[in-house]
């Protein structure tokens, strides 16, 4: 079965996705979501304000995985590989990134059939992960591969993340109403704005 994973620029566009059928969740799909990201800024709001995109559309269960220790929990890791979807909620990509690496939890996301990530958290699943404190190009997790995903800075910022790319990697700046998706890490477009630069050129997928 192929991965199928969506890169949403903000909450709305996640709900913009499930409207459009972008998403295609059946009645009673069985969705998990792992706010993980929003350790710092609020994970259970974040996801109530997930589950209640969903609602009416699917069984929702939140995994609170916000630590390693929980990132550790057999119970969390087993969901993600039964779940039709697993919903990762905006937030700290370099929080995701600390907390899902080497864990059980974070090689049950690697197998993902069918994934969807909320904001800046898309940043920290790619093989190269932009680091939002400066724009600089880092190592991610390598969970999905293809492009690099960040979300919009200033000019100066991501002229500086261009310029350390280079030509070698397709740069995907999502705004707030961008939706990417992949099929076994082949992207397009599926609504909205997102800006694609190779180096300093656009390109398209």
């Amino acid at each position: 079965m192929p991965a199928t994973t969506l890169y949403c620029g903000s909450l709305a566009a996640f709900s913009g996705a499930l409207d459009d059928g972008l998403i295609g969740l059946v009645d009673g799909a069985d969705v998990v979501v792992v706010p993980t990201a929003a350790a710092f800024t609020g994970a259970l709001a974040a996801a109530l304000e997930i589950a209640h995109a969903l609602e009416g559309r699917a069984a929702i269960e939140t995994l609170m995985a916000i630590d390693r220790a929980g990132c550790s929990e057999a119970y969390f890791a087993r969901r993600i590989g039964e779940a039709d979807l697993v919903v990762l909620a905006d937030g700290s990509a370099l929080h995701a990134r600390t907390t899902w690496r080497e864990t059980p939890l974070g090689a049950a996301l690697r197998g993902a059939r069918r994934l969807v990530a909320i904001g800046a958290v898309a940043s920290a699943l790619g093989d190269v992960m932009i680091d939002p404190r400066g724009g600089a190009p880092t190592t991610g997790l390598g969970y999905r591969g293809g492009l690099v995903a960040t979300t919009p800075a200033s000019d100066e910022q991501l002229d500086r993340t261009r310029q350390l790319l280079g030509e070698d990697h397709v740069l995907a700046v999502l705004a707030s109403t961008g939706v990417l998706a992949s099929t076994d890490d082949v992207w397009s477009v599926a609504r909205g704005e997102v800006t694609l630069t190779r180096g300093s050129d656009e390109v398209t997928l």
